[in-house]
C-alpha cells in the first residue's frame, strides 16, 4: 500500500512538474484539473485505481514528449495534447462526459492574461 501511495505521489509531482512547459493559462487549467482529479480518486477501487494510474502515465509520457518537441523545434506555439479516440471516449460515463465538456469549454476560452479595469476614482 505505501508503494502504491508513493507511485501516486510521485506520478502527481510529475505531471504538475511537465505543467510548466505549458502556456501559463493551460498551465493553470491543468494544475487544478490534476488536483481534483487525484483527491476525487483517492479512494477508488484498486482495479479503477489501476486505470486511472495508467491513464494518466499516458499522459504524462505524451507531455514529456511534446516538450521535448517544442524545445528541439524551437516553437513558439505548441502543440499541446492529442485527440481523443472514439474508443476512449465510449468508456466514458455521462458525469465524466459533463467534465470532459466544461474542460473542453475552459480550455478554449479566449486568453485573459491580466484583466485591468482603470478606476478613475483611484487616479485622482
Amino acid at each position: 500500500m505505501a508503494s502504491h501511495v508513493s507511485q501516486v505521489r510521485s506520478l502527481y509531482k510529475k505531471i504538475l512538474l511537465l505543467h510548466r512547459t505549458l502556456p501559463l493559462h493551460l498551465r493553470a487549467l491543468g494544475d487544478q484539473y490534476v488536483r481534483d482529479e487525484f483527491r476525487r480518486h483517492k479512494n477508488v477501487p484498486q482495479a479503477e485505481a489501476k486505470v486511472f494510474m495508467k491513464e494518466w502515465e499516458g499522459y504524462a509520457a505524451m507531455l514529456w514528449d511534446q516538450a521535448r518537441q517544442g524545445i528541439q523545434q524551437s516553437q513558439d506555439r505548441g502543440q499541446y495534447g492529442a485527440p481523443l479516440t472514439q474508443d476512449k471516449l465510449d468508456l466514458f460515463n455521462e458525469e465524466q462526459i459533463g467534465q470532459l465538456h466544461e474542460l473542453m469549454q475552459e480550455a478554449t476560452k479566449p486568453k485573459m492574461q491580466f484583466d485591468v479595469v482603470e478606476d478613475a476614482e483611484q487616479k485622482r
